[in-house]
């Protein structure tokens, strides 16, 4: 069989894509290490689709046509370095080679310029939507190499998720590890919008709510403004019960894992500035849970108010709202200094149609982002879009009464909290950084820049005379 793509690696979503790639009109040859996971998918699916897997590395490179495309589905790290230094030997110049794993932007970076010494274009193409995406239709954010993208641009768009208006959720980014940072941070922004969800959960079950009851809550904000994928399946959750007919989601140990990509957003945001502090807030949250046998003995030991907590469903849903607004707000002020910062030239008006369809943050809600962006592709931060000026202003009453009864009711909400405090943070002509800034010039020379004088010009005060 002559093969128009080759996939490497046939884990769960690598099975899934080559599936997709071949039912959509692309023959594909496959490889993997374990020859019988590869001996197995064949035998499974070659009477229904055109499939061949191949016994070396080298045989495999050979089944493809020519200009190649290859694309890794494999776990980041330095196992993709690994194979890249075996690719390279047996592929040839005008070759592409596709990252579709969730690889460090740096790490994509360096990759390109080693594969580009032998001629090759290399291309990270970050892949969203889990395996039902991989297989009927997952967000891909591909960029690098830009000699790669004639080649390959009919063939990800073809097998990419669509928007209700029909477009290919499949975009050209930029170039360097562009396409793998905005899968980053799409990663970031999904922790965020798990954490306010999660907190949403905390109130409605402290306040009395029995699990169908926020079932149907969730069912409701559904139909509403916060219409997405994981509002969707957040209903869905709360309405599987076990065997018993208990509802599963009581017997699901409260301890969060995570892969890492959402500390590398923070890790990231820290490196470029930008506080994205509901996404760090997120990721911090994980941690915390996961100290489950500590939280237990602490449980007995600190003490907490007496008192209940009452918290009204609408107000609830603002709170949501306000905070991931907030949380998207963040995630694209950091997307527009990585671009500035590494030359990327992102445009946030594609980003996000990237991400209406396909991805696990897919919602309505970004159709608004997009028209934010597209009316004013330099806007400064998505808040001060009218739309969502708007939005944040009918949303703050209700988000403000949850933080404060969750405060009095002692129970945490870290990522309305914080998301709140960045919202009227970022509204305040005047902060108190002013004394931080005396502080630091009284006890370092610091320096300090003066409301009656020019920006720019700094100036050092004894302090103590």
């Amino acid at each position: 069989m002559s093969a128009a793509v080759g996939v490497i690696g046939l884990a769960v979503m690598g099975q899934n894509l080559a599936l997709n790639l071949a039912e959509h009109g692309n023959p594909v040859a496959v490889f993997n290490r374990t020859t019988r996971v590869m001996d197995d998918f064949v035998a499974s699916n070659r009477e229904s689709y055109p499939v061949e897997g191949a016994a070396s590395l080298a045989e495999f490179v050979r089944m493809i046509e020519r200009p190649r495309r290859l694309i890794i589905m494999i776990k980041a790290g330095s196992a993709v370095d690994d194979l890249l230094t075996e690719l390279l030997e047996v592929v040839s110049a005008g070759d592409v080679v596709i990252d579709g794993g969730n690889s460090l932007f740096t790490d994509t970076e360096r990759r390109q310029g080693t594969a580009a010494e032998r001629g090759v274009a290399y291309v990270g193409a970050g892949i969203s939507g889990g395996e039902e995406g991989a297989r009927h239709g997952p967000s891909i954010m591909p960029g690098g190499n830009e000699e790669a993208w004639p080649l390959i641009a009919e063939m990800l768009q073809g097998i990419a998720a669509r928007t209700p208006a029909g477009e290919a959720c499949c975009e050209w980014l930029g170039p360097g590890g562009s396409g793998h940072f905005v899968k980053m941070v799409h990663n970031g922004i999904e922790y965020g919008d798990m954490q306010i969800i999660a907190e949403a959960f905390h109130l409605m079950k402290s306040a009395g709510l029995k699990v169908p009851e926020m079932a149907e809550a969730f069912r409701g904000y559904a139909n509403g403004r916060l219409s997405s994928f994981l509002i969707d399946i957040t209903a869905q959750i709360l309405e599987k019960l076990d065997d018993d007919g208990t509802p599963l989601i009581n017997r699901v140990l409260d301890a969060a894992a995570q892969k890492g990509t959402g500390k590398w957003t923070v890790q990231s945001s820290l490196d470029l500035g930008q506080p994205a502090t509901l996404i760090a807030e997120a990721v911090y949250a994980r941690m915390v849970s996961a100290f489950k046998e500590q939280r237990v003995a602490a449980s007995g030991v600190l003490s907490g108010p007496s008192t209940g907590v009452k918290a009204d469903l609408a107000d609830i849903e603002g709170a949501l709202y306000g905070s991931k607004i907030v949380s998207y707000a963040q995630g694209f002020m950091l997307l527009a200094a990585a671009s500035e910062e590494y030359r990327w030239g992102l445009e946030l008006a594609k980003v996000s149609p990237l991400w209406r369809a396909g991805c696990i943050i897919r919602a309505a809600f970004l159709d608004d982002i997009t028209r934010a962006f597209r009316n004013d592709p330099n806007l400064p931060n998505l808040m001060l879009d009218p739309y969502f000026t708007g939005a944040l202003a009918g949303a703050q009453d209700g988000w403000r009464r949850v933080v404060a009864a969750a405060v009095t009711g002692g129970i945490p909400v870290p990522a309305y909290s914080s998301a709140l405090a960045f919202y009227d943070s970022y509204r305040s002509e005047n902060l108190p950084a002013n004394l931080i800034q005396a502080q630091r010039d009284l006890f370092g020379a610091h320096t300090y820049e003066r409301t009656d004088r020019p920006r720019g010009k700094f100036f050092h005060t004894n302090w103590s005379s």
